[in-house]
Formats: C-alpha cells, sequence, structure tokens
C-alpha cells in the first residue's frame, strides 16, 4: 500500500506531500491543477523515464520520493539486488532526484540503486495507468497472471516438470556440443588424474606435516639436550620441582588435617605434582624416541619436492590438488562412458517432456475453461461503463518446446472490439487511455469478486496498490455512478487511488483530496491537502454546478456522499 508521496520542485510543483490510506483514494481539481503531475511522479518512482523538463524552473534538482508498506516479494527484490531490508521492517522507502542537466539518482531505502531496481519492484507494489501508458504494463504475462487469478488455476505441477525437463535439455546439449572438445581434453584429463592418484595423498595436511618433522630431525641434539634438561628441573634433580612439589604438599596436608580451610589447597598442590610427573615423562619420552636418521630427511625433502610440483600445477593445497585430481577423473569418465549418459539423459529428457506435456495440457483446460467465464463476465462490467464492446480472452496453446515454459505454454490475449462490426484486436491497438483504465477497472473487480466468492484468504497477485488515470473520459450519469460503484469494490480489497472529474465518483471516496493551483511571489505552483467531509461537500458541488456554488448544488452532494457509502 501506498502510504505516502512527495515532490519538490517538480513541474509546477513548489512542495507537496500527501499521505494517503486504504481503501478508495480520489483526486480531484479544477482542469490544468496538475492533478496527473501527481501520478507521473509515482510513475517515476516506479522506473519511468526521467527528463530534465521535470525540474521546476529555476531550480537545480527535482525530488520525488513515497513510502510503500513492505511486501515479503519487493524484500526479496531488495536482497537480491544488495540493499539492506531488515526483516522487521514494514515499509520501503523509494526517491528519485532530477538534476537540469537531465541526469539523475536513485535512492531505495537512503541507498543508491538504480533504475531498475525500481522496475523490478513496480508490479509488486503498484500498477500506474496513466494517461498514454500503462507502467508495470498489461503484457501477456500480466493478462494470463490475471485469468490464473480469476480461474485459482495453479501452475505449480507445470513449473516443477518445466524446471526438469529444462535441466536434463541443457545436461544434453553440453554433452553433445562439446564432444570434440571433450574428446581432445581425454589425453589430459588422463594424464592429470594418473599424476594425482599415483602420488597417493591422503591427508590435506601431509605437507604440513612433513615440514613439522623435517624441523624436528634437523635439530636433534639441541632438542634432546632441551627434552633432558627439562626433565633434570622436573623430575631428577635433588632440589627439583617434582620433590619440592611432594614436600610442600606434606605440610599443607598436615594443615588441612586441622583446618579445613587448606583442603583447596593441598588438591590443588597435588594437582600440579600429577601435572609435572606427566610432563617430565613426556619429555624423557620425547629424548629416548629421537634419532638422527639424515636418511629420513632425505625422504621427507624428496616427498615436500613432489608435493610442491602438484601444488605448482593443480593448486596452492593439498586439499584444491585432491579436488583437482577428482574433477578430473569425473570428466574423463564422462567421456568414456559417454554413449552410455548420452542414452541415459535422452531416456530422461523424453520422460521429463511427457510429464510437461501432460501437465501443461491440465492447465491449458483449465484456463480455457476459466476464459470463457472470464469474457462473459467482463465483457458485462465493461458495458456497464459506457462501453459497448464485445471482449474476449483468447487461450493459444504454443506446443513446441520453444514455448514451453514455467507457467505453461499457453498465450493468453484479451481481445476487444469497440464498435458494432469491427474485429477483434488487442487490447493495446484500439483501446484509448480511458478505455484501457475501464477495461482494466472491469477486469479487476472481476477477478476480485470471484475471489472473494468462497475463496477468502487465497493469497492476491494483484498488485496492493492501482492507480487510475482518465478512467471517466467520454461517461456520465449512471455510467459514472457504475465506474464509482466499481472502484469502491475493487478498493474493498486493496488501496486504489483514482483521478476524476466526475461528481459521481468523488462520492465515493475513503479519502478525498483536493489539487489546487495558487499563485504565490509570482509564480504558479500545485498544491494538494486532503480534505474532511464538509470541505468535501463544497468540492462535489463545485464539480456539480462550476465556480458558483447553489444551495441546490450542495444538496445534490450531500445526497451523492450519502447514497454512496
Amino acid at each position: 500500500m501506498l502510504l505516502e508521496l512527495r515532490a519538490e520542485n517538480y513541474a509546477v510543483i513548489d512542495r507537496a506531500v500527501a499521505t494517503f490510506g486504504r481503501g478508495l483514494n480520489l483526486l480531484t481539481g479544477e482542469t490544468g491543477a496538475g492533478k496527473s503531475i501527481l501520478i507521473d511522479a509515482l510513475a517515476l518512482l516506479l522506473g519511468g523515464k526521467a527528463s530534465a523538463d521535470f525540474v521546476r524552473h529555476g531550480a537545480e534538482k527535482a525530488v520525488v520520493g513515497c513510502v510503500f508498506e513492505m511486501t515479503p516479494g519487493a524484500r526479496g527484490i531488495l536482497e537480491a539486488n544488495g540493499i539492506d531490508a531488515d526483516a522487521d521492517e514494514s515499509s520501503i522507502l523509494l526517491r528519485r532526484e532530477i538534476l537540469t542537466g537531465g541526469k539523475g539518482r536513485v535512492f531505495i531505502n537512503n541507498q543508491p540503486a538504480t533504475v531498475g531496481v525500481l522496475r523490478q519492484l513496480a508490479p509488486e507494489l503498484a500498477l500506474v495507468h496513466s494517461q498514454g501508458e500503462t507502467l508495470g504494463s498489461f503484457d501477456e504475462a500480466q493478462q494470463r497472471i490475471l485469468l490464473d487469478r480469476f480461474g485459482g488455476i495453479s501452475a505449480e505441477a507445470v513449473a516443477e516438470a518445466f524446471r526438469a525437463w529444462r535441466g536434463t535439455t541443457a545436461k544434453l546439449a553440453e554433452l553433445e556440443s562439446d564432444e570434440q572438445d571433450r574428446l581432445r581434453m581425454a589425453d589430459l584429463w588422463r594424464f592429470q588424474s594418473s599424476e594425482i592418484s599415483s602420488a597417493g595423498l591422503t591427508a590435506e595436511d601431509e605437507d604440513t606435516q612433513l615440514e613439522a618433522e623435517k624441523r624436528v630431525l634437523g635439530n636433534v641434539e639441541r632438542l634432546y639436550t632441551a627434552a633432558m634438561s627439562a626433565h633434570e628441573v622436573l623430575y631428577e634433580a635433588e632440589q627439583s620441582v617434582e620433590s619440592m612439589l611432594g614436600a610442600a604438599l606434606k605440610h599443607v596436608e598436615e594443615l588441612a588435617r586441622f583446618d579445613a580451610r587448606f583442603e583447596g589447597a593441598a588438591q590443588q598442590l597435588a594437582a600440579a605434582k600429577a601435572g609435572v610427573e606427566d610432563v617430565s615423562a613426556e619429555v624423557r619420552d620425547f629424548a629416548d624416541n629421537l634419532s638422527a636418521s639424515p636418511e629420513r630427511v632425505d625422504e621427507i625433502e624428496e616427498r615436500l619436492e613432489a608435493l610442491d610440483r602438484l601444488k605448482r600445477k593443480y593448486g596452492k593445497t593439498l586439499a584444491e590438488v585432491m579436488a583437482f585430481g577428482a574433477e578430473a577423473s569425473a570428466r574423463l569418465a564422462e567421456v568414456e562412458n559417454r554413449d552410455a549418459l548420452l542414452a541415459e539423459l535422452k531416456a530422461k529428457q523424453a520422460e521429463d517432456a511427457k510429464a510437461y506435456v501432460a501437465a501443461a495440457e491440465a492447465v491449458t483446460a483449465l484456463r480455457v475453461a476459466a476464459a470463457a467465464r472470464l469474457e462473459k463476465r467482463s465483457e458485462g462490467q465493461i458495458n456497464d461503463l459506457a462501453m459497448k464492446t464485445r471482449f474476449h480472452v483468447q487461450v493459444t496453446p504454443e506446443k513446441g518446446s520453444d514455448g514451453w515454459t514455467a507457467h505453461g505454454w499457453d498465450r493468453v490475449e484479451c481481445l476487444i472490439a469497440t464498435n458494432a462490426g469491427e474485429p477483434l484486436k488487442p487490447l493495446d491497438e484500439i483501446a484509448s487511455g480511458g478505455e484501457m483504465s475501464r477495461v482494466m477497472l472491469a477486469l479487476k473487480v472481476t477477478v476480485e469478486e470471484e475471489a472473494s466468492g468462497g475463496k477468502r484468504g487465497k493469497k492476491s497477485i494483484l498488485p496492493r496498490t492501482l492507480v487510475f488515470d482518465e478512467i471517466d473520459i467520454g461517461i456520465g450519469g449512471r455510467a459514472a455512478e457504475a465506474v464509482g460503484q466499481k472502484l469502491k469494490t475493487l478498493s474493498q480489497g486493496q488501496q486504489v487511488l483514482c483521478i476524476t472529474h466526475l461528481p459521481q465518483i468523488a462520492a465515493f471516496a475513503d479519502q478525498h483530496f483536493l489539487i489546487a493551483k495558487t499563485e504565490k511571489a509570482g509564480r504558479t505552483q500545485t498544491e494538494i491537502r486532503r480534505m474532511d467531509d464538509g470541505e468535501r461537500v463544497e468540492e462535489i458541488a463545485r464539480m456539480l454546478s462550476g465556480a458558483k456554488l447553489t444551495e441546490t448544488s450542495l444538496k445534490h452532494a450531500q445526497h451523492l456522499m450519502e447514497t454512496s457509502r
């Protein structure tokens, strides 16, 4: 949900802040007040194209920012792009700065980011239907998502089958494409595997152990003297550490017999005496086992040289050398067993393809059935909005493997004919900006009504904030009231923002904002503020009768607000 939208030195806006709420948020104001500028600012924050023309005359830069509620999907996108998002963060802050030269900067949660990340976030946060464009466009993917949402269709089985088939196909292609290279490399892999294997490596730290042994053998006399001297001081000497501790222990034990305070001290001395005896025995055994062996030194040096040669060729450590040898052996085994592996992969590919086809056909059948229901219900909704149209949802299976995806092989396209006798064509080819917004409204109301009919608790995959501009062009009277009712219905499941020129629609607002153009210090600027109920009555009356308010228009406005609740 969009919580806040800010703009500073943006177009004719000096500084504006709008705080939005749940439900239906409507923006009204006189023609030319700059209502669509705010929608354009939001579009910019969702990855729209920037221009130096956005910078207010006389300013160095324009700044737009907004705050959305954090969603799990948005958090995942931020983490994937290296942007910090603490687990307890409940909101996401977007900001763009546009300089007079046209360049700009993007910040997400006050961290530098790119327009590309904003575009990734856009479908997760909001869908903007503005004049001349649909941000997070209603392309084939979005139309498929809408149909699946309406029909309660899950493509998880298709996705699982697709991943298995694609993985097997990739392995098979790799095995077939680089066959000649593998055959040329086979001799090298065979040599490398043999050389590493013949070295008889068993421990990853063998070189470390040998270096330690070599240091000992190179200092036998010095080490023998040190060990025996330590043994003498600790145990053999007349005044050895062991004998001195023994004598002290006897005296302290005598004290402990009369005073329990010394029992702990006696235990400590006994432990120290035992420790000295252990160390003395250890150094004596070490000295007894020392022996100068030039032959062993030669053996160690020869082995270390062999290990160094392997490390120079295959890795910095013996662990890396051993891993290299295992990899070479595995590659060699693939070449030598290629025919068997090839046959195995082809059989698995055929099996995976069969599973995919079965899953995709099942989803296609569900989509065809759902499309028939969706087009019937949506056509009625569209006709309620003063658009006498024919509407069709076309599901076209592309069964060739080139058309396989994790979502199935179906192309889903919404077709419309806005005039009698005309052929059905894609929405974006014949629908104007206002017509497109009304069609989108009708579709989304249809889908949400279906989703709420016994399917509450099902997680919506539609964006949490929907924005409509120019939705009321060319309509009035009952059609305008129908648009207002449908916006209200849609806003019960998600936040809706809408610019309207019609009082019949404005009366349905949960939050009503006035966009006004004022002049200060000889400069024109746009301001936005949320109105209370009294101000709303006056604004809707102005929309009914013009600048001059009358008692009749005020009563009519009051009546519209009461009947729309």
